[in-house]
């Protein structure tokens, strides 16, 4: 199984890529140990900001074309939703954006984890509720969706993992849905 992971964030200390490197570290040591992961960070594959008229200029980027590439070879897919204002990060909306413009189905069918994390008590839940609504009609298979309030009080950063008993449990049977 081929796992491609991102945060939908261009934070270097983003919450949402800790806590998608923590499932992706349970994913292979607890449940599917011959996993291929791919962790893919955002700001490899920042651009322009999307318009009609950019494209019809210069085309789609190529980094929009190795973003869907990267989505295509995969076998399922774990995202951790960062909440900007109760909606997606620009950085993930525009990759996201240029994407669509390959094909509407970004998420080509794949089987996914929807995750979001944030210091609040909420954890992105805004974000994760759009995500889980929009991401079908993208092409998401969404097998199961988490969220986790108050981050720094139930994740270990040095640890890299989650504290608290509930939600561990919750990020297992989660994941256990791709196995």
């Amino acid at each position: 199984m081929h796992v491609l992971a991102f945060a939908a964030s261009n934070s270097k200390q983003s919450i949402n890529k800790q806590l998608v490197e923590h499932a992706t570290r349970v994913l292979q040591e607890e449940l599917v140990p011959d996993a291929v992961i791919e962790v893919i960070d955002l700001n490899d594959f920042e651009m322009p900001l999307f318009s009609i008229d950019r494209e019809q200029a210069t085309g789609i980027p190529d980094k929009a074309h190795a973003f869907f590439e990267s989505i295509g070879k995969a076998d399922a897919l774990l995202i951790s939703y960062a909440e900007h204002n109760g909606l997606y990060t620009a950085a993930f909306k525009n990759l996201f954006d240029w994407a669509s413009r390959i094909d509407m189905k970004v998420f080509q069918n794949t089987p996914t984890v929807a995750m979001s994390t944030s210091p609040g008590k909420r954890g992105g839940a805004n974000v994760l509720k759009t995500a889980v609504e929009s991401a079908p009609h993208f092409g998401a298979e969404i097998t199961a969706s988490f969220s986790v309030g108050s981050f720094n009080e139930v994740f270990d950063t040095q640890a890299g993992c989650l504290t608290d008993a509930e939600l561990a449990t919750t990020l297992r049977s989660s994941l256990a849905t791709l196995a």
